[in-house]
């Protein structure tokens, strides 16, 4: 059994995503996708799929990203968000902080686009260990502490200021290097192609 196939976090661990349940179910469907396609394209067991659909389990940032693009949509559309104006102005008093598996991030543009920003912090102890694989490109700005991120075979330190600009199709990893974890500008693409279900890699047999 997997690790995602754990038991269910305690009662309110989920509160913070309340829309993206219902959000999950209606967008796979509207994909026309089965509970077990939509969780094999995705890299997770049908059940883990299941339980996130129901609300019994809260799903990470990589597991929205990688359902994301497997239903042709945004992480601010299965969280059940909408900005008005495409062409949005996100005023820094206006973005409510979203819990994903440890993270915290905003959302920092407009759905609906072919790219997404997100104002990002990752604690300490989290994340290091899933490797994502995915089209398109990401680039990530740190603002506060320092981030390792690990490109294919190579590791890199990214202080305050530093930033990086890579191909998504590299195997990568973040992880927070300090104990006070790290604060990042995150944007990537949303490129759709018959690789999207790669986004979630495997590492030692087990699901990452």
């Amino acid at each position: 059994m997997n690790a995602s196939d754990a038991a269910p976090p305690a009662a309110g661990q989920g509160e913070d995503l309340p829309a993206v349940a219902p959000q999950l179910r209606a967008l796979r469907r509207r994909a026309g996708l089965t509970l077990e396609a939509a969780a094999r394209d995705a890299g997770l067991s049908p059940a883990h799929l299941s339980r996130l659909e129901t609300g019994q389990r809260q799903p990470s940032l990589p597991m929205l990203l990688a359902l994301a693009r497997i239903y042709g949509t945004t992480v601010s559309e299965l969280l059940g968000e909408r900005v008005a104006d495409q062409n949005a102005i996100v005023r820094a008093a206006d973005m409510d902080p979203t819990r994903a598996a440890g993270w915290t991030y905003f959302q920092a543009g407009a759905p609906g686009r072919g790219m997404q920003a997100l104002r990002v912090h990752a604690p300490y102890g989290t994340q290091g260990d899933i490797v994502r694989v995915h089209p398109g490109e990401e680039w990530l700005y740190v603002l506060k502490g320092r981030l390792r991120l690990r490109l294919g075979d190579a590791t890199h330190l990214l202080a305050p200021g530093d930033s990086a600009h890579f191909d998504s199709l590299t195997p990568h990893r973040l992880a927070a290097e300090d104990p006070d974890g790290v604060e990042l500008l995150f944007v990537h693409t949303l490129l759709q192609s018959p690789t999207a279900a790669l986004c979630l890699g495997h590492l030692n047999g087990e699901l990452l």
